[in-house]
């Protein structure tokens, strides 16, 4: 082994002088720290300039474990504890040697720890420590899970009710590894729903990642009862029933990582259907200082937020990021000397300062009961979750009116429709047009993956969808870093509409919705989802096909 000091290694690239060295390695002698980490940490070097650095010198490659392909065999060869010791992780093996990628190639003694557990020759490569530890997280997580339905298959239950027992006295039984392995690697892989279906012969794990639907997992069809029990037990939900559908959501820790999640479960012809909704998501959003809009569109909805009174409606179907939204705009709204209550089903994130109650039908807390309860409590701004019936949405009104800022969430299809679907849940228009203050529409689209991304001339039908057809779109031809789909991350889209003082007249007159948008468009210079769409596509964010997916809303 030849021990090459990093230090004079970047000195002779010249990211450092003599001085910065002495400096940095006096230091070390002081704190044990890696000369390299010192270095770090003093802003004389990144991590990228030290791999680059030592890549060149021992003649050996950085890859970047987004997009190289990831033999999970591989990764098996080493056991997890020995991957986090090291930070290091397999990427591949063949020929009896173990392609195995480190952040730092003067760990000799992990590198012989590998050849000595494995029994083969090692070939390192560099990565950046970051990316190591998150390939670890999602590739160890995977392996775990499959190795508990493996476990879960070879002893295949033949007394569910036993199997129930064992899991409500809370024992480490196969079924409670596999929930638990399932819901790490969801996490890990920035799923926003796991759906765990039964079939006629097997039980379907898929898992919704960046809007899609991805098959994960099979399992053996013995166990899909008791993982249903699992589940049940842990949302405080009635085990005994399965003819009727059932809402509730818990929080658990899996590797110490805290998770909160909602549960549905559903009976079908097989069993019962269960989806799990994570609602503490941390996948970051592009743009969060905006709440992911544009310039235009944030400085409009700011100007609605200043509004002392009146309703902010966001509205989109399911899983749009309109819950997100608002809780972004709570999270400003808090910062001023204001008290904010809201009443949720459930409550998917805490913020300080801020009161929040959740919905429970079965002690009579419902949007309406609760919506009540708040007005006695001097709110000065109100989130009420979602407007589902004509009693919320006329007691959400009244506050308004009654010097409350409301802010909530419909189901419509596009902004100035809510509008229509107020007065059809009983609101009189001339109540919509003095207390809705501004309408806020929400889409979420895929964004081209940055790896795989390429250019192409579209077809007649993809440029048609266009103003001005265009000679070049975008789309991505898939790669590992975005399991072959071609997408990696979502987007918001917006349309945003202010209710000022011409449209409240014309919102009491009833005048067609058209005629809305057409001043929203002349006098506020409103462009709809499909437009904000378009503009993306055409700089390459996103493509034509999830451009389409609009246009059947919206069209």
């Amino acid at each position: 082994m030849t021990n090459i000091p990093i230090g004079e290694v970047l000195k002779e690239k010249g990211y450092i002088t003599g001085e910065q060295l002495s400096a940095a390695l006096e230091i070390h002698r002081r704190s044990g720290k890696r000369v390299g980490d010192v270095l770090v940490e003093m802003g004389l070097v990144t991590e990228r300039q030290i791999l680059s650095a030592m890549a060149q010198k021992m003649n050996l490659q950085i890859l970047s474990l987004e997009t190289c392909p990831v033999d999970i065999e591989a990764v098996r060869r080493i056991p997890r504890t020995l991957a986090d010791k090291y930070c290091a992780i397999a990427v591949s093996q063949a020929n009896q040697r173990l392609t195995v990628v480190i952040d730092d190639p003067l760990k000799f003694y992990g590198i012989e720890d590998i050849r000595q557990l494995t029994g083969m020759t090692v070939d390192t490569a560099l990565a950046e420590r970051r990316e190591i530890e998150h390939a670890i997280d999602v590739y160890y997580s995977e392996i775990e899970a499959r190795r508990a339905a493996s476990a879960v298959a070879a002893d295949p239950l033949p007394d569910v009710a036993q199997a129930i027992r064992e899991i409500e006295e809370g024992d480490e039984t196969p079924v409670i590894k596999l929930l638990s392995s399932l819901l790490l690697h969801g996490y890990n892989v920035g799923a926003s729903d796991i759906h765990i279906e039964p079939m006629e012969t097997e039980t379907r794990i898929r898992l919704r990642i960046d809007g899609m639907l991805l098959p994960y997992l099979e399992t053996d069809r013995g166990l899909h009862p008791a993982l249903v029990a699992r589940i049940k037990i842990l949302s405080n939900l009635d085990i005994a029933e399965k003819r009727s559908p059932q809402d509730g959501h818990f929080k658990t820790r899996v590797d110490g990582v805290e998770m909160n999640l909602r549960t549905s479960v559903v009976p079908s012809m097989f069993g019962e259907k269960v989806v799990l909704r994570y609602l503490n998501s941390s996948a970051p959003v592009v743009n969060a200082r905006q709440f992911g809009m544009n310039e235009k569109n944030y400085q409009k909805f700011q100007r609605m937020l200043q509004n002392p009174n009146g309703i902010i409606y966001l509205t989109g179907p399911t899983g749009s990021g309109k819950t997100t939204t608002l809780y972004f705009a709570l999270e400003e709204l808090v910062r001023r000397p204001v008290n904010i209550s809201t009443i949720e089903d459930p409550v998917e994130r805490h913020i300080r300062g801020v009161t929040q109650m959740q919905v429970n039908p079965l002690a009579g807390l419902t949007f309406d009961s609760g919506l009540r309860a708040l007005l006695r409590q001097d709110p000065d701004i109100i989130m009420v979750g979602e407007t589902r019936d004509s009693e919320t949405a006329s007691i959400s009104v009244r506050s308004a009116i009654t010097g409350h800022l409301v802010l909530s969430t419909l189901h419509t299809n596009d902004a100035l429709s809510t509008i229509v679907r107020l007065e059809d849940m009983g609101v009189e228009p001339f109540l919509v047009a003095n207390s809705v203050v501004g309408l806020v529409a929400q889409r979420l689209v895929r964004r081209i993956c940055p790896h795989c991304k390429e250019a192409y001339q579209p077809a007649e039908q993809e440029r048609a969808l266009f103003g001005t057809p265009p000679e070049r779109l975008y789309r991505g031809k898939g790669c590992p870093a975005c399991s072959q789909t071609g997408y990696r991350g979502r987007i918001a889209v917006h349309e945003v509409v202010a209710v000022d003082r011409e449209m409240r007249r014309m919102i009491t007159s009833r005048r067609p919705i058209e005629d809305l948008y057409a001043y929203a468009r002349e006098q506020q210079g409103f462009t709809n989802l499909v437009e904000e769409a378009c503009g993306l596509a055409l700089e390459g964010v996103t493509t034509a096909e999830e451009l389409t997916k609009l246009t059947y809303y919206v069209d």
